[in-house]
């Protein structure tokens, strides 16, 4: 790979925004849902996987679960997206509408 193409990728890298909001897990098998919130839900699935492949993550549901079904039997389903003309409120916000999906779709939290 050439300079130009690698400073190309590195640009487009930096200009991607990050997408503040509210996730779920699912378990297709076992009918289960962890809701969870991120400052970044595109990058999250990749850590949480990981980590649950590692058998590292510290939700022993989540963690026991994946065990037990494997990767196929999950999903990462981005439930909202969180936008605020003012970025401090991002967090009280992502909070607060975590909550609200934990109980609409009686779920429980990743950890």
């Amino acid at each position: 790979m050439d300079n130009t193409r690698k400073r190309e990728l590195a640009r487009t890298y930096k200009e991607q925004k990050v997408r503040p909001g509210i996730f779920a897990i699912r378990c297709a098998v076992s009918g289960e849902t962890w809701v969870g919130q991120a400052p970044d839900v595109d990058k999250r699935q990749n850590g949480l996987w990981f980590q649950l492949r590692m058998g590292g993550f510290p939700g022993k549901s989540l963690q026991q679960a994946w065990n037990t079904h494997g990767e196929a039997a999950f999903a990462f389903d981005v439930l909202e997206e969180i936008r605020d003309d003012n970025e401090k409120m991002i967090p009280l916000r992502l909070k607060e509408r975590e909550a609200h999906w934990r109980q609409e779709l009686s779920a429980a939290a990743l950890v």
